[in-house]
């Protein structure tokens, strides 16, 4: 009992933040790419947890070492590259919404990975429903069928990812290692994957800026956005305490509640970001799309009930 309240102490809070870092990101795409934003992000994310816990993880064998990459790619560098992608192509209301389903698609990866067993014909209800209300979400405003579904196909893409992260995480809270270390490993691993995408941004910048993965090395522009305390505030909530200090206790959180269990409180964050996106942003949700949001979530709650 100790462990679950520990848990959920750790879950809760972390949760309710994730859920204003759409909102955050949003504003900082005003100045920022896609890409800049995670680079700048996970480099503060990496600064802080050398801080907090300065010494090496030694010993690590090359089987562990593979597990750490894949959890840098797949639950830092390729999720949130994609949802800031999502986000720029849509409103931070939709991202959230749809990221919401990542519970279920956590779930069936703990089934096929970790041979965990979660499917039933309540879940896939369930999934159905969600999978209906995403599309209602998605659809919303739409008048024509030329529309372009970028940034919610983006966003389900995220949720995918994430639910890869899940499964690592429980492979990697099992053997052990302190956990602060660990996740710095992680991040460390989740800029090493962004060397590529920044290559390209700097190589091909008009080809880059079409997809929010540019770079801009112009002294004038970077003085102005960087000077901005606003675009600070922005960072270091995202670095230091979504990224830093959330992705630890996330990991605790797996570890004492159990990987499912832990992500099917996920289904909190739209309607975090969905409140602070209204004040922040003036973000709206129509009769359709608030529909489509119930829809999501009742699914979402469907499938994890017990």
């Amino acid at each position: 009992m100790n462990r679950t309240w520990t848990g959920l102490a750790l879950a809760v809070p972390t949760i309710l933040v994730w859920g204003v870092t759409f909102v955050d990101t949003k504003a900082l795409l005003a100045d920022f790419s896609a890409l800049e934003i995670l680079v700048v992000r996970f480099a503060l994310a990496y600064a802080a947890l050398w801080a907090m816990c300065p010494r090496r993880l030694r010993g690590v064998p090359a089987r562990d070492e593979a597990v750490f990459a894949l959890a840098g790619l797949s639950g830092a560098t390729l999720y949130q590259f994609v949802e800031n992608l999502a986000i720029h192509w849509t409103n931070a209301s939709n991202v959230s919404i749809i990221v919401s389903v990542c519970p279920m698609l956590t779930a069936l990866a703990s089934q096929w990975l970790l041979g965990e067993k979660v499917l039933s014909r309540r879940f896939a209800l369930g999934f159905a429903i969600a999978m209906a209300g995403v599309a209602m979400v998605s659809l919303d405003g739409v008048r024509s069928f030329s529309f372009r579904p970028a940034g919610d196909l983006c966003a389900l893409g995220a949720s995918a990812s994430w639910a890869v992260y899940s499964v690592l995480v429980t492979r990697i809270n099992a053997r052990g290692y302190p956990p602060l270390a660990a996740i710095r490993r992680v991040f460390f691993w989740a800029l090493a994957a962004a060397v590529p995408l920044v290559a390209y941004g700097l190589l091909r910048p008009e080809s880059a800026a079409a997809v929010s993965c540019g770079i801009d090395l112009r002294a004038a522009a970077n003085a102005a956005r960087f000077s901005s305390v606003p675009n600070w505030m922005h960072l270091g909530f995202l670095g230091l305490l979504a990224s830093a200090a959330c992705f630890a206790a996330w990991n605790a959180a797996c570890e004492r509640l159990g990987t499912v269990r832990a992500t099917v409180g996920i289904y909190m964050i739209p309607a975090v970001t969905v409140l602070f996106a209204w004040l922040l942003l003036g973000e709206r949700l129509t009769a359709t799309g608030a529909a489509g949001a119930v829809l999501t979530l009742a699914g979402v709650v469907l499938s994890g009930r017990r």
